[in-house]
């Protein structure tokens, strides 16, 4: 983990837009605590997503030998000069090939081998010629075998038909960059080369604990009062979505023994996020405990939802605190937990891929704040659209659920009209 830098204290509760903490200038922050993690190296099967720590080099070429491209018949080029539906050039076979059977008789003048795709060239042929372009397909006899002839109706050049060897790669090419994600292309491509494992950042091991004596886990009987722990289930879905590996310590009351408890089991990991405890309001013991455990800064951020953010370290361990409302969590999440899981796995892209969308309907945005709308983004024959999900509010889960991106309304904009174009930062498209 990279030293944290000292932040100063902002004011809490205050009204004055201008003394929040901007929220790029919050975002780096953050992510000047994180850096890529120690490199591993694992089977591919278990590579997905991950990013690659070294170079690969290519040992042999791809494809390793020259195949057909189409089903049909390897020939020399030469030997159909001329040919036509009128005038067939008649050939003989002597031989089949098909993928992974390579033909043992070689192709000479006046001769074909038939071949399916993927098999190799036999020697001697420089072309295939399609079943489409001979006249198997109406030869009383049906299909060509060995020592009988075919005719070819239509000429070939050579190499047509023929993907040549190294058409993909050349042994000694860099075909994969350090830094690069692996994705499912990039996993068949190390399959092709014969590699097994890959040298990766290892996944992000981060921590969840919600605060608050008003929380109970999903199944059990909520008292008055209470409601159910919806956030530690949601972020741990989005730290799995984005590529590390949640560690649920479940829900600490407003007490410091059970605060202490749960937050013990956070030891080793590499990032806890908390949510509740860091709004103005909230019982005290969860920042005291917090701040007896280690060094975090209270933060009011110039962003709506989720102002509240508490960031700093817990026995050494990074800590992201973000507000209990949920949507309020989601929001700062793909803010600022996210981009710092991303960095920890070697991403050079660390925020979601963004658009500029056609706001379908008005949106006020009172306060001077930097406001994340949840919208459903759809294509447009002039465009992209951006249509609210429901309530602005930080505790409707409904409208996130609807919802495929963030419009970010800019801080200077106290009313976003309907037409007017905004970036929207898309919730379902990977980068």
């Amino acid at each position: 983990m990279a030293q944290l830098a000292p932040v100063p204290l902002i004011a809490r509760g205050c009204g004055d837009a201008s003394r929040l903490l901007d929220v790029d200038l919050a975002r780096e922050r953050v992510l000047a605590a994180f850096m890529p993690l120690e490199t591993v190296r694992l089977p591919i099967a278990e590579a997905l997503g991950l990013v690659l720590a070294a170079d690969v080099i290519a040992g042999f070429a791809l494809p390793p030998f020259a195949n057909a491209a189409m089903d049909g018949f390897a020939v020399r080029g030469i030997d159909t000069s001329g040919a036509t539906l009128a005038s067939p050039v008649s050939l003989i076979v002597v031989d089949e090939a098909g993928a992974g059977h390579p033909a043992s008789a070689p192709v000479t003048a006046g001769c074909a081998v038939r071949i399916m795709t993927g098999a190799p060239i036999p020697a001697g042929a420089d072309a295939v010629v399609r079943f489409e372009d001979t006249d198997e397909t109406i030869n009383a006899n049906g299909r060509a075998r060995a020592g009988q002839r075919i005719g070819i109706v239509r000429a070939v050049a050579p190499g047509e038909n023929v993907r040549p060897a190294g058409e993909d790669v050349w042994p000694g090419e860099t075909v994969l960059m350090r830094g690069a994600c692996l994705r499912p292309a990039e996993i068949g491509l190390l399959a092709a080369l014969n590699r097994t494992h890959a040298s990766a950042h290892r996944r992000p091991r981060v921590a969840i604990l919600a605060t608050g004596d008003e929380l109970v886990d999903p199944g059990q009987e909520a008292g008055p009062g209470q409601i159910r722990n919806s956030n530690t289930p949601m972020v741990a879905a989005m730290v799995r979505r984005c590529g590390g590996e949640p560690r649920v310590l479940g829900a600490a009351g407003d007490t410091t023994a059970d605060l202490r408890a749960k937050l013990s089991a956070a030891r080793g990991a590499d990032l806890l996020i908390t949510t509740g405890g860091v709004s103005v309001g909230d019982y005290d013991v969860v920042k005291d405990v917090l701040r007896l455990e280690g060094r975090i800064d209270l933060w009011q951020v110039r962003m709506k939802p989720g102002k509240p953010l508490a960031f700093g370290e817990l026995s050494g361990v990074p800590l992201l605190g973000l507000r209990g409302n949920p949507v309020a969590a989601a929001v700062a999440f793909e803010q600022f937990a996210r981009p710092a899981i991303r960095a920890m796995l070697g991403h050079r892209d660390l925020m979601r891929p963004t658009v500029r969308a056609r706001l379908a309907s008005r949106v006020e945005n009172h306060g001077g704040r930097r406001q994340f709308v949840p919208v459903r983004v759809e294509a447009a024959a002039d465009g992209f659209v951006a249509n609210p999900s429901g309530s602005p509010g930080a505790g409707s889960l409904a409208a996130l659920t609807r919802a495929n991106g963030l419009l970010v309304v800019p801080e200077t904009m106290a009313v976003a009209a309907a037409g007017d174009l905004f970036p929207v930062q898309l919730l379902d498209w990977e980068a």
